[in-house]
This record gives C-alpha cells, structure tokens and sequence, in this order.
C-alpha cells in the first residue's frame, strides 16, 4: 500500500531544468568543437567524435525516459495538456530523426577526418541545437509546471532512475562532472550535499573530480572548473 507522500500529487521539477542546462551547454558547445579539428587529425576527430557519441546517446535517454514515463500519465492527469504533450511527441521525433543524420555523418568524419564530412556534421549539429533550443524553451513553459502539480513526486522519480539505470558505471563520474559544470559554481557544493549520499561525494572528491579533470582536457583541452 502506498504511503500518504507517495499518493500526494505535486512534486519538485528542478532536476529538469538542470538536465535542460546540461543539455543546452554540452550541444552549444558541440559545433564549435567539430570545427575547431583541423583537416586531416584523426586522432583528434576521434576524441571529439566519442564526445558527440556520448552526448547523443544522453539526449536519445532523456527522450526515451519522457516518452515511456511522463507523456502517457501526463495527458490522462492533464487532459488539457494533451494539445502540448502531442508537440512534445512530434519534437522528440524530429530530435530523433536529426540525431540519426548526425550518427550518420560522425561516422564518416571521426574515420576521415576531413574538412567536408567536418563541415556536414558541424552543420547537422547547428540543426539539432535550433530544434533543441525551442524544444526545452518549450517544454519548460507548457509541461514542467502542469508536470509538477499533475504528478506524485515518487511518479516523478521515476524519469531519473531510468537515466540513471542506462549510464555505464565508468561513465557516471562524467556524467557527475558535466552535471557540476553546468551549474553556477556556487551551487555546487550545496547541490551536492543536498542531492548525493556521502559515499558518492566521497567517490567524487577521491576519484571522479580527477576522471572528470582528465576527460575535460581531452575534449577541451583545459582542466574541468567542476
């Protein structure tokens, strides 16, 4: 039998709007990243090209939690909602398609290396942020707030255990990284206390603020300022 809490509708969305952060920063940052490797480098092309890899897949996740989780509860809580869940559905879509076309052409580019198949994908990832940009403007203005009165908070939940059951163990320090990064450095330390049992904090202070430094400078080139 539920609790009393679990059956209670309302819950905290803030997490969203963090994850929204993260994405907006990490595909801000993509096409300048395919365009600054010069013609030719390989090795570089592929350092790059397992970041977009990654950054993809997380995007292709948070999707896919939305669509098995949230939009189906969401319209039979909120059946006024239904006009923008069904905006929700075909926008995901449209990501998903443009996220195709970009895997197509990061395969080309990270075994070439050239200044055409660089150009086509850098040009792709253009795309994908213009979609992106106006799909979570979106999202945020017509389904966080109707979400976060519509839903139980335990419901809610549910969308960060399912992206948190599909990142690989080794990659959630990076995972952890991006996260801080993309936050205001002074929240961090308030976010993590607040979000993080003592074991991972410990993890992160022993071992994955150090992996994460090390990834950072491989895609960047500089240190994380995580």
């Amino acid at each position: 039998m539920k609790s009393e809490s679990e059956q209670k509708l309302g819950c905290d969305t803030a997490d969203m709007l963090m994850i929204h952060r993260l994405f907006r920063w990490l595909f801000g940052d993509a096409p300048g990243l395919v365009r600054g490797v010069a013609a030719g480098d390989t090795a570089r092309a592929e350092v790059v090209g397992a970041h977009i890899e990654q950054i993809v897949a997380g995007l292709h996740l948070h999707h896919q939690g939305e669509d098995l989780l949230l939009w189906d509860l969401l319209e039979s809580r909120a059946p006024a909602c239904a006009l923008h869940v069904g905006q929700m559905r075909t926008q995901h879509q449209a990501i998903s398609d443009q996220l195709d076309e970009v895997r197509t052409h990061l395969s080309a580019w990270r075994s070439s290396a050239s200044a055409e198949d660089r150009e086509r994908l850098a040009a792709f990832l253009d795309r994908v942020l213009d979609t992106l940009t106006q799909h979570l403007g979106q999202e945020e203005d017509q389904i966080v707030p109707v979400a976060s009165t519509s839903l139980t908070q335990a419901e809610w939940d549910q969308l960060g255990k399912h992206g948190m059951s599909q990142i690989p163990p080794n990659q959630l320090m990076i995972q952890l990284g991006a996260m801080l990064e993309s936050m205001p450095p002074e929240d961090r330390a308030g976010w993590m206390k607040a979000n993080l049992p003592t074991l991972p904090r410990l993890l992160w202070a022993l071992l994955g603020k150090r992996q994460y430094a090390g990834y950072r400078r491989r895609v960047y080139g500089d240190a994380a300022a995580a």
